[in-house]
């Protein structure tokens, strides 16, 4: 196999709130370029950012009465080292899931 440039990587970000859709997705792109023959890094989990949000539930002077939410943000990081064409046909093709959202970048 050719590789499109000689020093050229592919970084993929992937985020979402549920981290087994992260997972799975993330599992699903890595086998992809590992069956193409691509060289694959990762995936490298990057720190989760949580929001926590405190409401007041009394509708009126109870300071003490409050709930707690969080949202999640759990991220990773993929880098296929030299892709070949194959490679990239290969991920463009790939149907991930909705709640995750990817940024790809070349390198």
């Amino acid at each position: 196999m050719r590789a499109i440039m000689s020093n050229q990587r592919i970084r993929i970000r992937l985020k979402a709130f549920d981290h087994r859709l992260i997972d799975r997705s993330t599992l699903e792109i890595v086998e992809t370029a590992k069956s193409t023959g691509a060289q694959v890094r990762g995936p490298i989990p990057l720190p989760t950012r949580i929001e926590r949000f405190t409401i007041l539930i009394s509708p009126h002077a109870n300071k003490d009465a409050r709930d707690q939410y969080e949202l999640r943000t759990h991220k990773r990081l993929i880098d296929i080292v030299e892709p070949t064409e194959k490679t990239v046909d290969a991920l463009m093709r790939l149907d991930l899931a909705a709640g995750v959202d990817v940024q790809i970048s070349l390198g």
